[in-house]
């Protein structure tokens, strides 16, 4: 990791669990990426519906995980057993929680996926 001062809003940062779903989801289910399932989904007898309806599915897992965890450290759910609210800072300082829920949601439910 390269060290140095970099500062990231809020929404950049829910940003980031997006573009970080939408990288995984694309990895997965596209045939020449390194860690694609695509082949494997086809050894085991999934036709082209089934693998998109998987790949929906699993769009709907990280999606609900990362909006959890990113609600979480906000504190408006709870990470597992508890309900805290975190603070989160960037390398310059700048709290990044506090205002994440409403940006989430924004990111990660109001737009087309």
């Amino acid at each position: 990791m390269t060290n140095h001062n970099y500062s990231i809003t809020s929404e950049e940062f829910v940003q980031e669990f997006k573009d970080l779903r939408d990288e995984l989801i694309q990895s997965y289910f596209t045939l020449d990426s390194d860690i694609s399932r695509i082949a494997l989904l086809e050894k085991s007898g999934m036709n082209s519906e089934q693998i998109n309806l998987t790949k929906k599915i699993v769009l709907e897992a990280l999606t609900d995980a990362l909006y959890t965890i990113l609600l979480g450290l906000d504190g408006c759910t709870s990470i597992g057993r508890h309900q805290i609210m975190y603070r989160l800072f960037d390398e310059e300082s700048n709290e990044l929680t506090g205002n994440i829920e409403l940006i989430a949601w924004e990111k990660f439910h109001s737009e087309n996926t």
